[in-house]
């Protein structure tokens, strides 16, 4: 709402429209695929909708204004600077990840009527790549009261005695499956979530995220690596903040059924707010987080991406890639609400899962072997760093 000025004609090329958008003091025309995980929140908006309607301005319209008149500052809204920040470096990521490939993304892009949407950026059959994707998603609605209840669980400052609350979620997700089985799947998500009262003021925000790193032949150099540069942003701001979030990523990334984690770890955190520290502590936390994927995964599929392999490794590459499909099918929150949303994009939720897979009946690797040992650690997550 509000996005487009009057005289903006759409271009034929939506990729050629991103990646060279006309001059504007606020970011241009934004069309992106909502995350997987907004969408229970989505469903529960549309079922409540009829009852929700409001005759004062949004604040995605306010939004709007406030970026059209006056760009994005360090005094804007924090869910302003949110959506620049991931914009900013969705485009840096994708640029040096192409460098990587040598082939160009797909720009997929949608928008929300109510407010805001996303880009999604796609590449398949790549020369490094197998599949990938970049996606941000900027996303404005309102909260019915059953879903301002099931959140107060987590965040007391949410008001238990509305009907309704406006709501904002802005977050960068990325997914990349290498063809080399030498090189390490990747996964990254950096979220920030705001609900405002009827008068447009902040009502309780918190941030969420994490990235891991998913071998299917374990480098301890590699891993080393990964982590370390992770550490590297949590000990910036809390030196709690890597132990702490680290185990939570060894539980939360975890084929229970299976007995191991879905690769090497990484952190993971969620539900981030004024009882943890400071709105712009924590914002400075997770753009160090979002700053430090480039550094920490580049050398890495760098040094893997043109090692010589055997079918063997592929084929164990696929198994590994089986794993992977479960826990996103089986355990991961963000699939199952996407998924139970009536008229959600299923190519959006499952963009994260590899291009190709293997399941076999009663696989064990080999005793001694490197790929053991990949299943001996998964079972018993080891301190890196």
């Amino acid at each position: 709402m509000g996005e487009y000025p009057r005289n903006y004609k759409i271009k034929p090329d939506p990729m050629e429209e991103w990646r060279n958008p006309p001059p504007s003091k606020w970011p241009n025309r934004i069309r992106l695929l909502m995350l997987p995980f907004l969408g229970a929140i989505i469903y529960s908006m549309w079922t409540e909708s009829d009852s929700l309607k409001t005759e004062t301005p949004s604040i995605a319209q306010k939004d709007a204004i406030l970026k059209r008149e006056n760009g994005v500052s360090a005094q804007s809204p924090m869910r302003l600077r949110m959506e620049q920040f991931i914009k900013q470096h969705q485009k840096q990521i994708v640029s040096e990840l192409e460098k990587v490939d040598g082939t160009k993304f797909k720009i997929d892009t949608w928008q929300r009527p109510e407010g805001g949407g996303g880009i999604t950026c796609v590449l398949q059959d790549g020369k490094v790549f197998e599949k990938g994707g970049v996606n941000t998603s900027v996303v404005y609605g309102r909260l019915p009261r059953a879903a301002i209840q099931k959140m107060r669980v987590n965040h007391k400052a949410l008001d238990p005695d509305v009907d309704s609350l406006e709501f904002f979620a802005a977050g960068l997700s990325m997914v990349l499956h290498p063809h080399n089985p030498n090189a390490p799947t990747v996964h990254l998500n950096y979220r920030y979530f705001e609900t405002a009262d009827e008068f447009g003021n902040t009502n309780a925000w918190w941030y969420g995220g994490g990235c891991d790193l998913t071998p299917s032949y374990l480098y301890d150099e590699d891993a080393i690596h990964f982590h370390s540069e992770i550490k590297q942003a949590c000990d910036k701001h809390d030196k709690a903040y890597y132990p702490r979030f680290k185990k939570w990523c060894d539980e939360y990334f975890n084929n229970k059924h299976r007995g191991e984690t879905r690769g090497v770890g990484g952190i993971f955190f969620d539900d981030l707010d004024e009882t943890e520290k400071d709105q712009e502590q924590l914002f400075s936390f997770v753009q160090d987080c979002l700053s430090a994927f480039l550094p920490s995964y580049l050398p890495i599929i760098n040094r893997r991406k043109d090692m010589p392999f055997t079918e063997a490794q592929k084929h164990w590459q696929q198994i590994r890639r089986g794993r992977y499909v479960e826990f996103n099918l089986v355990h991961d929150r963000g699939t199952a609400f996407g998924l139970n949303t009536p008229g959600a994009r299923v190519e959006s939720i499952l963009m994260s899962l590899p291009l190709t897979s293997r399941w076999e009946y009663m696989h064990a690797p080999e005793k001694g072997s490197r790929e053991e040992r990949l299943v001996d650690v998964l079972k018993n997550p080891k301190e890196w760093v």
